[in-house]
C-alpha cells in the first residue's frame, strides 16, 4: 500500500490543513472505533496480561520466571514507548491517498499478527523478546493512527461518552484474552495467533468505515534532527495542563502494570493456586473486573459530558484503584481476590470514561494531534518499561514473593496520581 503516492504543493509554515471537528460523529463510526479498539487491545494485550506468562513458563525454570518476564516485557515497552510518537508524527504527515491513518493502521496489525508468531514458535527468551520487542512496535504504529481518529472525527461535545466506550472496550479485550488463554494454555500457537488474527479482522472494519481523507498539500518542512527530538517532547512550561494529565496517567499506569505484569504470579504464589488454577481464577476475576469498567466508564463518560467536568472523575478514580490495590493486600481468598478486582475495575472505569476525552481537551496543537497523543501515550508505555523492573525489585525484596509491598507501593503511587491532576485549568 503505497503511503506517499501523490504530488502534493507543499504547505507553508503553520497553515492550517485540518480543521478540528464540529459535527457530531455518526453511530457507524463511533462503532468501528469501539471494535477496532477491542481487536487492537486483544491482540496487544492479552500477551502482557496472560499469554507471555505462560509462555515463559515453558521455557524457562521456575526461580527464574518473574526476571525472565520482566526483561522481556521491559524490552517490548521500550519499543512501544519509542513507536508511540515516531508513527504518530509520521502519520501525521502522510500525505497517502488512502488517508492519513488507514496504511498504518493495516500496516501495524500486520506486522503485529507476524510478530505474535514468532513469539508462539519461540523456544528461548531471546527469541520471545524479539517477537515482543516487534511485536510492541507494530501495535504502536496501529494504536497511534487509531487513538489520533478519534481527535480527528469526534467533536469536543461528545468525547466523553466515545472516550467511555472505547475504555470499555479496551478492557473487555484482557478479559476475552483470559478465556482464549484457559481454552489453549497448551498450545501456544492459538494462544497468541488466535487474538492477533481476530484483532485484525476487527481493525479492518475501521479501516473499510473510516472517512479518512488525504490532506489536501504536503506538510511544512522541519528541521531536521532537532524536529525528530522535538517528537518525544511537549514543554510543560508552554502546555502544563497536558503535562499534570501525563503525569497523572503516568502514576496510575505505572501502578497498574506493577500488579498485572505479576498478576498469574501473584495468585500462585499468595493464594496457592496451580498454574490452571489460577488462570481460570484470573479469567473469572477479569471478567467481574471488565464488567465494572464497563459501568464506571459509560456511567463516567455520560456524566461528564452532560456536567462538563472531567478533573474530579480522573482524581477519585485514580484513589478508588489504589483502594483496590490496598485491598489485594488483605486478599486472604478467591473471594477476596474478586471483590478487589471489582473495586479496580469500577476505579479504572470511570478513570478510562474521562481519560482520552480530558487529554484531547489540552492537545497543543490540532494539526499534530496523532504526535501529541503519542507523546501522551508515553505515559502508558512507559511505566511498561519500568513496572516489570519495579516489580520484580519489590516482589524479590526480603526473600521473595513480597506482594505486600508490590501492592502498597502501587497504592501511594495512586494517591500521588490523583493529586497530579488538580492544577490542571483548561478543563474543569
Amino acid at each position: 500500500m503505497p503511503l506517499t503516492a501523490r504530488k502534493l504543493p507543499r504547505a507553508e509554515p503553520g497553515e492550517v490543513l485540518v480543521e478540528p471537528p464540529t459535527q457530531k460523529a455518526r453511530p457507524l463510526l463511533v462503532g468501528a472505533m469501539a471494535i477496532a479498539q477491542l481487536g487492537l487491545f486483544l491482540a496487544l494485550m492479552t500477551p502482557i496480561m496472560v499469554s507471555l506468562a505462560i509462555k515463559v513458563q515453558t521455557i524457562v525454570p521456575a526461580d527464574r520466571q518473574v526476571t525472565a518476564l520482566g526483561i522481556v516485557t521491559s524490552i517490548g515497552s521500550v519499543a512501544a514507548m519509542l513507536a508511540n510518537p515516531i508513527f504518530g508524527r509520521i502519520s501525521d504527515r502522510t500525505t497517502s491517498r488512502f488517508g492519513r491513518r488507514r496504511p498504518w493502521l493495516v500496516v501495524g496489525m500486520l506486522g503485529l499478527v507476524a510478530s505474535l508468531l514468532i513469539i508462539a514458535l519461540g523456544q528461548n527468551v531471546a527469541t520471545v523478546t524479539v517477537g515482543f520487542f516487534l511485536a510492541s512496535i507494530f501495535a504502536n504504529a496501529a494504536l497511534a493512527a487509531f487513538v489520533a481518529t478519534v481527535a480527528d472525527h469526534v467533536p469536543m461535545f461528545q468525547r466523553g461518552r466515545v472516550s467511555g466506550l472505547i475504555g470499555i472496550m479496551q478492557n473487555v479485550a484482557p478479559m476475552l484474552g483470559t478465556y482464549v488463554a484457559r481454552m489453549f494454555t497448551d498450545d501456544m500457537l492459538m494462544l497468541f495467533m488466535i487474538p492477533g488474527v481476530v484483532g485484525f479482522a476487527l481493525v479492518t472494519v475501521l479501516v473499510i468505515v473510516l472517512p479518512d481523507r488525504p490532506l489536501p498539500k504536503r506538510p511544512a518542512r522541519e528541521a531536521g534532527w532537532k524536529m525528530f527530538l522535538m517528537t518525544f517532547w511537549v514543554s510543560p512550561r508552554r502546555h502544563p495542563d497536558f503535562a499534570w494529565a501525563w503525569i497523572s496517567r503516568f502514576l496510575l499506569t505505572l501502578a497498574s502494570y506493577m500488579f498485572t505484569t505479576f498478576r498469574l504470579l501473584y495468585l500462585q504464589h499468595e493464594l496457592s493456586l496451580s498454574a490452571a488454577e489460577a488462570t481460570e481464577v484470573m479469567a473469572t476475576g477479569v471478567l467481574i473486573y471488565t464488567i465494572a469498567v464497563m459501568f464506571g466508564a459509560q456511567s463516567a463518560g455520560w456524566l461528564s459530558d452532560k456536567l462538563r467536568r472531567r478533573k474530579v472523575f480522573i482524581a477519585v478514580s485514580t484513589l478508588v484503584f489504589g483502594v483496590g490495590m490496598l485491598l489485594l493486600i488483605w486478599s486472604s481468598s478467591v473471594g477476596d481476590f474478586y471483590f478487589a478486582e471489582a473495586v479496580l475495575g469500577l476505579g479504572f472505569g470511570v478513570y478510562m470514561g474521562v481519560d482520552l476525552a480530558l487529554v484531547i481537551d489540552v492537545l497543543p496543537n490540532p494539526e499534530d494531534s496523532s504526535k501529541d497523543l503519542g507523546v501522551f501515550n508515553i505515559a502508558m508505555s512507559g511505566p511498561q518499561v519500568i513496572a516489570p523492573a519495579i516489580g520484580a525489585v519489590l516482589v524479590n525484596t526480603g526473600g521473595g514473593n513480597n506482594y505486600p509491598l508490590l501492592l502498597g507501593g502501587a497504592a501511594v503511587l495512586c494517591v500521588i496520581g490523583a493529586l497530579a491532576i488538580l492544577p490542571v485549568r483548561q478543563v474543569r
